[in-house]
């Protein structure tokens, strides 16, 4: 079996270096690390990932929990562990189903022991209840909730999506633009973002925001959003624009939109939030604000990964931007 000390002979460095260099506890020089790697590559060295991480005190497992592995967040998980992997970590996830008890319980120190870490996008609780949480392992929050300082967070630009998605159907004609799926008043801080974002877009145009084209819709399912579509439709209320809160929300609005025989784009134009994949195999395809899952998942690990290394290091707060693909359903 090859040795860390036959990796140090053969490229002329100390084995100390050697594990600086696989560990990137600290900086090497680059031509000192080219050549590191190079005799790992040679020789075919691999480190025992489990001694590794037993000698760091680690379990080599991150948690991701959401409320649920549907839509947003499956895709999302997939970009958590294409990032966690190549670090020798695995990913485990945990369904909360939004609860603020769940979450609670998903971050409690009996259950942190399992983890090196945990990356968790919080719906249920509240900021006072996550200021009760103890941080016997690093934690890294997720979504739009207000947070206490002392917690790396995540968050995406939601008020800048949703006006870049409704200028941009307003800039293409429609005028009479739903917020399918937003709440009146204060409501869950997602949403909340996202129905500020369209009323931005429409007093930019000098549109008025009118309350009756805010249609809540409960829970977010397909089930819910078709039903709230297909009333809209059926009231007689002019509509020539959808802007869905999810990419779920949006699927269930073009297919009610069919029922009705009217037609997208000519008629209604369409655009979603998430930019799952399978919007764009729709026909038609989706237009829709991505989220840039690889970017959240990438800062939420390199948070978590350097809070693993410091723990005394300050709390970072990170806006991850988001953009606008346009495709079949809008003008």
């Amino acid at each position: 079996m090859v040795t860390m000390s036959d990796v140090a002979r053969a490229a002329g460095v100390s084995t100390m270096t050697v594990s600086n260099v696989l560990n990137e506890r600290r900086p090497v020089a680059p031509a000192t690390r080219e050549r590191v790697l190079a005799s790992v590559e040679s020789l075919g060295y691999e480190m025992n990932q489990t001694a590794r991480n037993l000698r760091a005190g680690r379990t080599g497992t991150i948690a991701l929990i959401v409320p649920s592995f549907f839509d947003y967040y499956s895709e999302l998980a997939d970009a958590v562990a294409r990032e966690v992997e190549p670090r020798g970590s695995h990913l485990v996830l945990e369904r909360t189903a939004a609860t603020a008890e769940h979450e609670m319980a998903s971050v409690s120190g009996a259950r942190l022991q399992l983890y090196d870490g945990v990356i968790m996008s919080s719906v249920g609780l509240d900021r006072e209840q996550l200021d009760r949480i103890r941080r016997p392992k690093p934690i890294v929050l997720l979504g739009e909730r207000d947070v206490p300082e002392r917690f790396d967070h995540v968050r995406l630009a939601n008020e800048d999506g949703a006006r870049m998605a409704t200028a941009h159907m307003i800039e293409r004609g429609s005028r009479r633009i739903l917020a399918l799926g937003a709440t009146p008043g204060d409501g869950h801080a997602m949403t909340t973002d996202r129905r500020v974002g369209w009323e931005q877009a429409l007093r930019d145009a000098g549109l008025p925001a009118d309350e009756r084209y805010v249609v809540p819709i409960g829970d977010y399912s397909f089930e819910n959003a078709r039903a709230a579509m297909l009333s809209i439709i059926d009231s007689g209320l002019p509509v020539d624009g959808v802007f869905a809160m999810t990419d779920v929300i949006a699927i269930a609005a073009l297919g009610a939109l069919h029922e009705r025989g009217l037609r997208v784009p000519d008629d209604v134009q369409v655009a979603g939030f998430d930019d799952l994949k399978v919007g764009r195999f729709l026909p038609p395809a989706l237009t829709s604000i991505d989220p840039g899952h690889e970017a959240v998942a990438r800062e939420a690990v390199r948070l978590l990964h350097r809070r693993m290394d410091d723990p005394e290091v300050a709390a970072e707060h990170v806006s991850v931007p988001v953009t606008l693909s346009v495709r079949g359903t809008t003008r």
